[in-house]
């Protein structure tokens, strides 16, 4: 995968507050036009990324912006993702535009029914967008959406049963079987961060307590570095004159990279999430015995600081280990840009 241009898009910046429709495009198989460009868009909880991608996984152009406040209206996404398409199409013959959504989607991919980050209950996306723009637009969970892609063009290529692990915000999910994404019966499998793992545990956005994702993903990280800075841990002088004492402007990107700096806190951090991913990994093996799983979304980047506590967490807690065949466990090819 290769990419030409990254730029930060502030929304409303470089055009009038009317927002234009995407001139009227011939809408064209792909049989007879395979090697058109689209345009993907990953919605998660804290950034909507955009980029035109071409056929074989190369991004042309990407921009990235802030999500919209959660307790704004749907619409306010909305227009947020009709501005990137937009401005994007500006420069390349856009065909169609495909939508990762952090939320359940419903079997038919319109719905999204639930998204724990965000303000959608039932929101028809994918007709709310098509009314608004004159391509095709495809939704599906954006968990889905990258494990589709490191199928094709990344980390599971050649793999029969993939399970992917999307570590962002809160943590995602996806199972693939010879090339086909598993939905269950009403499109929302693969909501692995909300399998409860500790009885009674932190309380989750989705309702629940103790789910998987308040203890290995970027919130658990940054919330488990902020209460050992506001508590003046020794541990965490580091981090604390880093912020110069600002403890809210700590962030997951800022732990890694103190992490790869040496910083003691930071390192143990990531080890913790790590180890509570393996311990997760070991339950969906027991379930659902992949060849392999990918681990993809922003807090990937940590790789190996992260990665290596997962997969020895994983050794530590697989059913039937040492009598059985594991599943490789690799950091995604593509990236946080996999589902876009």
């Amino acid at each position: 995968m290769s990419t030409y241009g990254n730029f930060s898009a502030p929304i409303g910046s470089r055009r009038a507050p009317a927002l234009r429709t995407v001139g009227t495009r011939e809408r064209r198989s792909h049989l007879t036009a395979p090697r058109v460009p689209t345009v993907g868009i990953d919605i998660g909880g804290t950034k909507v990324m955009a980029g035109v991608v071409d056929a074989d996984g190369n991004i042309l152009e990407k921009l990235r912006t802030e999500t919209p406040d959660k307790s704004k209206s749907p619409k306010v996404v909305e227009d947020t993702i009709v501005e990137l398409v937009l401005d994007l199409s500006d420069r390349h013959d856009v065909h169609a535009v495909g939508i990762g959504a952090a939320g359940w989607v419903d079997a038919e991919r319109n719905r999204v029914l639930f998204a724990p980050h965000l303000s959608w209950r039932n929101e028809p996306l994918r007709d709310r967008i098509t009314s608004r723009l004159s391509v095709p637009v495809l939704v599906d969970n954006d968990a889905n959406t990258a494990a589709w892609a490191e199928w094709r063009f990344g980390a599971g290529r050649g793999e029969d049963h993939l399970v992917m692990i999307t570590l962002g915000t809160g943590i995602g999910g996806a199972i693939l079987e010879d090339g086909q994404v598993k939905r269950g019966k009403w499109g929302v499998a693969g909501e692995f961060g909300h399998m409860q793992v500790v009885p009674g545990g932190h309380r989750c956005a989705c309702g629940n307590r103790g789910c998987w994702e308040q203890y290995s993903s970027g919130n658990a990280l940054v919330r488990e570095a902020r209460e050992l800075a506001a508590a003046d841990s020794p541990v965490a002088y580091g981090i604390i004159e880093h912020v110069k004492g600002n403890i809210g402007e700590i962030t997951g990107p800022m732990i890694t990279e103190l992490a790869r700096e040496g910083d003691a806190m930071c390192i143990e951090l990531l080890q913790d999430i790590g180890q509570w991913l393996g311990v997760g990994i070991a339950n969906l093996a027991a379930a659902l015995d992949p060849s392999c799983f990918v681990i993809g979304g922003g807090v990937s980047a940590a790789d190996d600081l992260l990665i290596g506590p997962a997969r020895d967490a994983f050794k530590r807690q697989l059913t039937g280990r040492g009598y059985r065949p594991e599943a490789r466990i690799v950091r995604a090819q593509l990236g946080p840009e996999a589902g876009m």
